[in-house]
């Protein structure tokens, strides 16, 4: 269970897939519309459950429960040695060495 006041991820369906403007491309028209809104929990919930955030707007949304404190899980990828020897190089040219 989700304590009230905790920060929390919800997930509302906006729009089903014959509500989608027509003149959308197919493939969107085959799909929900969804949002993801972040929020304050307004009462105590188990994941997968409909529930009300307030957001840090001060607007209060509807969704379903995904995640208890929720964070961003994306980055930029691996190393990459070329990235870091062309770096060195446009160093070389533009400073004339390194530490300048």
């Amino acid at each position: 269970m989700v304590e009230k006041g905790k920060w929390v991820l919800i997930r509302r369906t906006v729009l089903e897939p014959g509500e989608r403007a027509p003149q959308a491309p197919e493939d969107t028209r085959e799909v929900p519309l969804r949002m993801w809104i972040k929020g304050t929990l307004q009462k105590r919930a188990a994941i997968g459950e409909e529930v009300t955030v307030l957001t840090r707007t001060g607007r209060i949304e509807t969704g379903t429960l995904l995640e208890e404190n929720p964070y961003y899980k994306h980055d930029f990828g691996k190393c990459v040695p070329e990235l870091m020897a062309i770096s060195d190089q446009v160093r070389e040219m533009v400073f004339g060495g390194e530490g300048e």
